[in-house]
């Protein structure tokens, strides 16, 4: 439910409160002594699906943005007239929960805070994002999301390009790249830092570090959480409804991602930074498509009605221009999630031939102790360089052919050639 208030033109008086009479709702008039073009002021209550069309109406018949029209929630209203008013509206499709055009846009700009407030939280996210990297603590990592700012540009540029508001969408859009740059640059700049004065081993193999590593090379899974992050956001801002926690999944979707891509620059490592990268930039363009296409579903169009066939058009544009660098971004993403599942397949057949091998009599009196595949740093389509098998059996040494034979089965199941490294441990029974 809101509470409108507002603002009557001098000469509008009677036509206003002629059409609320019409639609049936209740309203408050209080004069208004100021003397600056308004003769009064109207109290009424409305259901939230009825915001949008009985502003749009009041406007047509003279209502301009020049009055003051403030809408706020309102807890309760006990009134026989307003049941009825939302028998009318309330009709139970999508647009009945959503809040109106205009608390949209005005939501959209007050989720966007100023330019240094912007970029000092940023900053600060992303190399808090570093910190819970480099600590492999997933804590801190999500600490980092809390007070990324990314929330109000990523809705913004969705919520300006359907309601036809470029100067919306002009902001957000440069927002989006600037927290990009300076979260890959902050958190670059602070990993050389750690390095530099040695806060963490400079010999560090930063793919060892599983909240690093998992985020040089991305899967398919990471497009699913950043178009879930989109639609929830947009939902989210939509119905008034949690829009803080949903900002806490957008900025899942691209600070840690941008922090893991500020690392691998700082240790040298380019190839690593590119799966990084290419999730962030696949996360904010998930999630502006989402945002787009949640926002046309759920009925929002621009106010000037000429303007909508030329908005849709640029809405269809965007969209499909959103959705053709996602399709390429995705086949990378599918490739990275391809190379996963050889890696995968691999390690499992591996270790079931290192199992066979040793179950056969002539090597029945040894045991597999340790199995590891450890890959190559080629990122982001990594691959097994090397199989260390760890084998114990009767005091002495390992027979030869052990080596030899774990060496070929091993390497059936890979197209190239991975090196095989035997260890062996005498065992004493007791």
């Amino acid at each position: 439910m809101r509470l409108v208030q507002l603002t009557v033109p001098t000469g509008k008086r009677e036509t206003i409160l002629e059409e609320l009479d019409d639609r049936g709702i209740d309203y408050v008039l209080t004069d208004e002594e100021s003397n600056r073009g308004y003769t009064a002021v109207v109290y009424f209550p409305l259901p939230d699906p009825a915001v949008e069309p009985v502003l749009d109406e009041l406007q047509d018949v003279g209502v301009d943005e020049d009055a003051y029209t403030v809408v706020v929630d309102a807890e309760t209203v006990v009134s026989r007239r307003f049941e009825t008013l939302r028998e009318e509206y309330e009709n139970g499709d999508v647009e009945t929960d959503r809040i109106s055009r205009q608390e949209l846009q005005s939501e959209a700009d007050s989720l966007t805070p100023t330019f240094a407030v912007y970029v000092i939280m940023t900053v600060i996210s992303a190399v808090v994002a570093t910190a819970g990297l480099f600590l492999d603590s997933p804590a801190v990592v999500v600490g980092s999301m809390v007070i990324a700012p990314l929330i109000g540009p990523a809705l913004g540029l969705s919520v300006g390009s359907v309601i036809d508001d470029e100067e919306l969408f002009r902001e957000s859009l440069g927002y989006q790249i600037l927290g990009i740059v300076l979260a890959v640059g902050a958190a670059a700049i602070f990993a050389l830092f750690v390095r530099v004065t040695n806060i963490v081993p400079p010999t560090l193999n930063i793919s060892t570090v599983g909240e690093i590593s998992e985020r040089l090379a991305p899967d398919l899974l990471s497009l699913a959480i950043a178009l879930g992050a989109g639609v929830a956001g947009i939902i989210s801002i939509a119905t008034g409804t949690a829009v803080a926690l949903v900002g806490v999944m957008i900025a899942a979707a691209l600070i840690p991602p941008a922090a893991a891509a500020g690392i691998a620059i700082a240790w040298g490592e380019p190839a690593a930074a590119i799966g990084a990268t290419v999730l962030v930039l696949v996360n904010v363009l998930s999630v502006n498509l989402a945002g787009l296409l949640t926002l046309w579903w759920a009925g929002y169009r621009p106010e000037n009605l000429f303007s909508i066939g030329e908005t849709e058009q640029r809405v269809r544009r965007r969209v499909l221009g959103l959705a053709v660098i996602v399709l390429v971004f995705a086949v990378f993403l599918g490739a990275i999630t391809y190379s996963s599942y050889t890696v995968s397949t691999f390690e499992q057949n591996a270790n079931e031939e290192v199992e066979h091998l040793l179950s056969e009599g002539e090597f029945a009196e040894y045991q597999l102790l340790e199995f590891e595949v450890v890959m190559d740093e080629s990122y982001p389509l990594i691959g097994p360089q090397r199989v260390v098998v760890t084998v114990g059996g009767p005091p002495g040494e390992a027979p030869p052919e052990l080596a030899d034979r774990l060496h070929e089965r091993i390497n059936q199941h890979t197209d190239e050639e991975v090196d095989v490294q035997v260890r062996y441990v005498g065992l004493l029974e007791r």
